[in-house]
């Protein structure tokens, strides 16, 4: 069987964290930028990254120069926010995903790894509880790049110098519920299997034109064979 590189988003696809991520967020940024807005919990921060998040919020109102300046220090504070408000009971897995996970780990010809907007300390904090990080020794992350589009090819990169294979096209796929997800790998020709699992309303999905549209992994044969194509 051809060998495949799978790279999973988080937040909606694997697990929920509920609120614990925007509350950190919301604090720390209104303890570094002395920013407060009423958007802040209603903005939509799904597929996005860490840093590109912050931005969108402060940007407006405290300019580029100082959001700039204090963008890394907001961010340092949010995971201090973060580590100390995530419990883990507040991380509730998404149906089947644990299963999944473990039965694509189990396949020889796939290497799994991570495509998210968190940065990498904040992935790894939700991972923790369900006990995933060992299935994921690699990825890419909101601490690599803002920009959510050029993960893809770090991510890729990884998996190369990790396993010494080499991943092109359709033996790449990118596992997400949201439209960024479905976008991102575009440009490398992946396959994009989306995961009505999170904010993103199916028919939103459907409408980027995903290689495959999964309402949940609870079939996790289905998923699997949707995934592996």
């Amino acid at each position: 069987m051809t060998n495949r590189l799978v790279l999973f988003d988080i937040d909606g696809t694997l697990l929920s964290a509920g609120r614990a991520a925007r509350e950190s967020v919301l604090s720390a940024l209104s303890e570094v930028y002395g920013w407060r807005a009423a958007n802040g919990h209603s903005h939509d921060f799904s597929g996005k990254t860490d840093p590109q998040i912050v931005r969108e919020l402060v940007e407006a109102d405290v300019g580029r120069e100082k959001c700039d300046e204090l963008l890394e220090r907001a961010l340092e504070r949010y995971l201090e926010e973060f580590s100390r408000r995530l419990s883990p009971q507040a991380v509730v897995t998404k149906p089947g995903a644990v299963a999944l996970v473990s039965s694509l780990t189990s396949l020889p010809n796939v290497t799994l790894g991570l495509l998210t907007g968190n940065l990498e300390r904040g992935a790894r904090m939700k991972l923790e509880p369900p006990g995933l990080n060992p299935h994921f020794p690699f990825g890419a992350f909101g601490s690599d790049s803002e920009d959510r589009y050029r993960l893809p090819a770090i991510a890729l990169e990884r998996a190369r110098s990790r396993s010494g294979r080499t991943f092109s096209g359709k033996e790449i796929v990118i596992v997400g519920d949201s439209v960024h997800d479905i976008l991102c790998g575009r440009s490398l020709g992946v396959r994009s299997v989306a995961v009505a699992s999170g904010p993103t309303p199916a028919a939103s999905l459907a409408s980027r034109e995903p290689d495959a549209l999964l309402e949940s992994f609870a079939d996790v044969a289905a998923a699997v064979e949707a995934i592996l194509g």
